[in-house]
């Protein structure tokens, strides 16, 4: 089926029923499928070895889906694995909530086999520069701008001395807008560079990114001087603040 080692995926998953399923059908497709019965033995997992792929419950005792994908996006072997989320939620708001902490495809039970395995071949299939809209390179400067320094490099960003904690979409979407102070950016445009294309992430899903990105980097989120809106256009980054 496919060269080289079998991809290893970890199963994050409550419902045993639901667990042993995946799990039969992921080494029936010769993955190289192990799991964890709740958020904290995720954790504690991800943070200890790689993984190519992690499936993960939205519900989980201990620690909840949303929080360990933020957790996982922060730091460790894992902050770049992609992430298939589940749920039994069907609605708008809970997709965009798992794809917002760091998800990067989202499928609500119940599913089907053929189509849960197909999501996982095309996360599988992308290539890893492209989990990112700007792969980082030596050619990419810090920028300091407003009371924030970004350091593509380290993936370290402060703001006013303070250090700052941001998912990967976060940090690329600060980035882009931080490299051009001032430009007016469509939501579609950020869409096409932060996310990837396959990737089902609607405006409200940008809009949703701005409000989490404001309350890290704004004295006061509800009135912004740094990550401004400019109505029926998008977004931009200041120029100056005042």
């Amino acid at each position: 089926m496919r060269s080289g080692a079998p991809k290893r995926v970890l199963v994050v998953e409550d419902d045993a029923g639901v667990r042993e399923m995946v799990l039969f059908h992921l080494r029936l497709a010769h993955y190289d499928a192990s799991a964890a019965i709740d958020g904290k033995s995720g954790l504690d997992t991800l943070r200890s070895r790689p993984f190519d792929l992690v499936i993960l419950d939205l519900m989980l005792p201990r620690i909840d889906g949303i929080t360990l994908c933020q957790m996982v996006r922060e730091e460790g072997p894992n902050r770049e694995v992609p992430i298939l989320m589940l749920t039994a939620r069907r609605e708008e708001s809970d997709k965009v909530l798992g794809l917002k902490s760091g998800a990067d495809d989202y499928l609500t039970k119940p599913f089907g086999v053929r189509e849960f395995l197909a999501r996982l071949e095309a996360l599988l299939r992308r290539p890893r520069s492209t989990w990112r809209s700007a792969p980082r390179t030596r050619e990419q400067p810090m920028i300091s701008t407003a009371g924030i320094v970004i350091d593509p490099q380290k993936h370290v960003v402060t703001c006013d001395g303070q250090g700052v904690s941001l998912t990967p979409q976060e940090f690329d979407f600060l980035y882009v807008l931080m490299s051009n102070p001032g430009v007016v950016f469509e939501r579609d445009e950020l869409l096409s560079r932060v996310w990837s294309d396959d990737v089902n992430v609607t405006d409200r899903g940008v809009d949703t990114l701005v409000k989490r990105l404001r309350r890290k980097i704004e004295v006061d989120p509800r009135n912004p001087t740094r990550l401004l809106t400019v109505w029926g256009s998008g977004y931009k980054f200041a120029e100056t603040v005042d």
